[in-house]
């Protein structure tokens, strides 16, 4: 068995208490973990510092609302998390409409302030690979700047990503932010890092949610990384949310400032072509 078969074993035994029968890998740092109670668990293996103690708060955070569908967290320990599986099923308008609504409930079960990290959640966090920190702000427009915007995109620069010239007019975006923002919200629970692969679609009928990077935001910012790399029956999506807790109006104009954060941390991870993406969300943004 592969040392990482091993570590997955491992893991799950110890943190379900049950013997393992099969260990199915899904790619180098997620396997499939069958027990002997036939039961079926999920093994994740994650190197980001406080990534794993980060992820499962921020699932229990979740699960704490009572809104949206998230696998159960067995335990983790510095490097695995184990947490059950969610049965495949298949995306559907109906599924897509209910899941707008309970995604609308889980933002307004809200957050203490801006940047505040889950209960037991590390403020050194991550998403993805990339180090997320969450400081608490509660004033969203300055404190989307410096802590969701800025730090990546200076990454970016010293990376050469981007040129100086460039992120003068991401830059820009944040000095306009109190303008561009829209009327003021209240700080909503968001999962952080809701892009098309961290939802899915279960045998039950219900979106189930992934993967979070949780922290308190806007919860515009969920909804737009939404958008931006497809979801599924996206418009039952919005629908189901609107009839639920209807957006302030002007959302739409606002998709791409609310995306410059995910495209930035993609520019930081993936290189150019998410930069570009990036520059391209500043300009919609300060032509409004």
């Amino acid at each position: 068995m592969h040392s990482s078969d091993q570590g997955a074993e491992a893991a799950a035994t110890r943190f379900t208490g049950r013997a393992v029968t099969r260990v199915r890998p899904v790619s180098g740092t997620l396997a499939e973990v069958t027990l002997d109670d036939g039961r079926v668990v999920m093994v994740k293996r994650q190197d980001a510092p406080g990534g794993v103690g980060a992820e499962a708060a921020g699932l229990r955070w979740l699960a704490a609302a009572d809104a949206v569908r998230v696998p159960a967290v067995h335990g983790h320990d510095g490097q695995w998390l184990v947490t059950d599986r969610v049965p495949d099923g298949r995306p559907g308008g109906r599924a897509a409409l209910r899941f707008g609504r309970d995604l609308a409930a889980l933002h307004a079960t809200g957050a203490e302030a801006f940047g505040t990290a889950p209960p037991g959640g590390p403020r050194d966090a991550s998403i993805g690979l990339a180090p997320m920190r969450n400081v608490p702000g509660t004033d969203w427009p300055p404190w989307y700047a410096e802590h969701r915007v800025l730090p990546y995109l200076r990454r970016a620069v010293d990376d050469g990503t981007l040129r100086d010239a460039e992120a003068r007019l991401v830059e820009r975006v944040c000095e306009r932010l109190p303008e561009l923002a829209g009327p003021a919200e209240p700080p909503a629970r968001l999962h952080g890092d809701l892009w098309n692969g961290n939802v899915l679609w279960g045998a039950d009928g219900h979106a189930w949610l992934i993967d979070p990077a949780a922290h308190g935001g806007h919860r515009e910012t969920d909804l737009a990384m939404l958008r931006l790399f497809g979801c599924p029956h996206l418009d039952e999506v919005l629908d189901g949310y609107q009839q639920a807790a209807p957006l302030a109006g002007g959302w739409r104009d606002r998709v791409a400032l609310h995306q410059l954060f995910p495209l930035l941390v993609h520019a930081v991870l993936f290189g150019r072509s998410y930069a570009v993406r990036a520059l391209e969300a500043a300009r919609v943004t300060l032509a409004r």
